[in-house]
């Protein structure tokens, strides 16, 4: 072989990838590969195992149809070496390419393999910056630069402006930045949402939902319910079911949560983006056009938009920037173990309950449940920052740790001591009451914080607040629950403080085993 093997991961199933750009099929080979390490590096839901490797089996059959040359490694091929790094010199061996070109992976311990795969096989690897992201990481790095602090918020802005999304000339439409303020109602008793468009599975799809079940049955979750999409047309399709029928209201009640609604307006193509099965631009333009067009509010379209112009490429620079020592932090001296109950749903919580059953059926949980109900737990309970993340990059259909670390570790732990989040997201039960109807039914009661039935947020919300009040003295935003505390009686605050001891050490709390 005289022509380039060029790489493809399982999460950059895109025809736009960097690594196909000059591709030629009389010469060079596209590599894609299935191994156990990438299954196994943490023991991934077994819904995102199937959606990686049916996206890669459609993908690498799209290429095909196209003419394109493909070796795949099929993850129950006899000889297959288990790692990425032992495919490519397989392939680099077999082939003899003269050069090896791959995009930027999504994870630090992906590039630092890859970064030995030139003195492995011979070959020359070319590492290509990866443009399906609206901002490069020199990009974003350049924005860091000389900044106190990196607030998502400044850079959503000048992401806008840059993109010109939701921009008249050179401000922003309808006046503000920021809708956030008209995107917190709780879900009313008399609306309905829709229900999303599903995508029940194929043949390709059925044929690994098998090899999942008997390669890892042991596995968080089950894969015989997966519906998700697996080809771009798929997940276009899902974008535009969100469009048609539920933007329009997802600005109102992208905060909400209820009990039996696991998607609510919600978009639900994270699993699709962050497998390249869409690109962040298409989707922010089909939501900006539906703004334009009259099809749905600003609040909701500037509320979806900031998710993926703002959120998700903040995340990403984030993650790049900070690495590897970003995911070692731990601000806030965590170190109780992760309860068992995160693994079955098995507590009486029934807004943990709630959360952690649909993570477990479908690998999927929005953003509040899993910023203000699993990790809000998680924070003031004080778990260990290291096996939180790890479960969050177990659970869902969409982690992948660029995404999934900065997220959990800097906005939900607050581990990272505030480089990501001006403040910790803590809060009490009455939060989760007033964004849900969860306490109704729930074996606790919100407006207790002490007593054999209280609810354990009350109780964990203001030992935490009590646990770093020094820690939290020269944070602004941190003022009012100061102020909280410094106002209780001390007779009163002695009950909360023993209230949240007991029940850290009750059964509730114990580890997995």
């Amino acid at each position: 072989m005289s022509g380039a093997l060029r790489v493809v991961l399982g999460d950059q199933c895109s025809h736009s990838l960097s690594a196909l750009d000059g591709l030629d099929p009389a010469r060079d080979t596209v590599l894609m590969m299935e191994v156990q390490e990438e299954c196994t590096y943490v023991p991934h839901h077994a819904q995102k195992i199937v959606l990686v490797l049916s996206a890669m089996r459609h993908f690498a059959a799209e290429l095909e149809a196209r003419g394109v040359r493909i070796a795949y490694v099929r993850l129950d091929d006899a000889d297959n070496s288990g790692s990425f790094s032992g495919e490519v010199l397989r392939a680099a061996r077999r082939l003899k390419p003269d050069a090896i070109i791959s995009t930027e992976p999504g994870e630090w311990r992906v590039r630092e393999a890859m970064r030995g795969w030139e003195a492995a096989t011979g070959v020359p690897v070319e590492i290509r910056a990866d443009t399906r992201f609206l901002c490069s990481l020199d990009g974003f790095a350049g924005w860091a630069k000389g900044r106190k602090q990196l607030r998502m918020e400044f850079f959503y802005r000048e992401m806008r402006a840059r993109t010109g999304l939701l921009m008249e000339g050179d401000e922003p439409a309808g006046g503000a930045w920021n809708y956030d303020a008209k995107n917190r109602r709780p879900l009313p008793r008399d609306v309905a949402p829709p229900r999303p468009q599903r995508f029940p599975p194929d043949a390709v799809t059925r044929a690994v939902m098998a090899l999942v079940a008997t390669r890892f049955g042991a596995h968080f979750g089950a894969a015989e319910d997966f519906d998700w999409p697996v080809t771009a047309a798929d997940a276009r399709a899902a974008l535009d079911d969100f469009v048609a029928h539920r933007l329009s209201q997802f600005g109102d009640y992208q905060d909400a949560m209820a009990e039996g609604e696991a998607t609510l307006f919600h978009a639900l193509i994270s699993t699709s983006l962050n497998a390249g099965l869409l690109l962040p631009g298409e989707c922010c333009h089909a939501a900006e056009d539906a703004w334009r067009d009259g099809q749905a509010p600003l609040n909701a379209v500037e509320g979806f938009i900031r998710q993926i112009l703002g959120w998700r490429e903040y995340v990403r620079g984030l993650y790049w920037l900070k690495m590897p020592g970003y995911a070692q932090t731990n601000a806030l001296e965590a170190t109780r173990p992760l309860p068992e109950f995160y693994w079955t749903g098995d507590t009486p919580m029934a807004c943990l309950r709630a959360a952690i059953t649909q993570t477990r059926d479908r690998a999927y949980a929005h953003h509040i449940q899993r910023l203000m109900v699993t990790g809000n737990f998680a924070l003031i309970a004080g778990l260990d920052p290291v096996a939180v993340n790890a479960w969050y990059l177990v659970v869902y259909a969409d982690a992948y740790e660029w995404v999934e670390l900065p997220n959990t570790h800097g906005m939900a732990l607050f581990a990272d001591g505030g480089v990501m989040a001006s403040k910790p997201y803590a809060a009490s039960g009455a939060y989760i009451n007033r964004m849900s109807d969860h306490c109704r039914g729930c074996a606790f009661d919100v407006k207790k914080a002490v007593g054999a039935d209280a609810c354990p947020f009350n109780a964990l919300y203001w030992d935490f607040v009590a646990r770093h009040a020094e820690r939290f003295a020269k944070n602004p935003r941190m003022a009012m629950p100061l102020m909280g505390l410094r106002r209780m009686a001390p007779a009163k605050l002695r009950d909360i403080r023993a209230q949240a001891a007991a029940f850290l050490e009750s059964d509730l709390m114990k580890g997995y085993t």
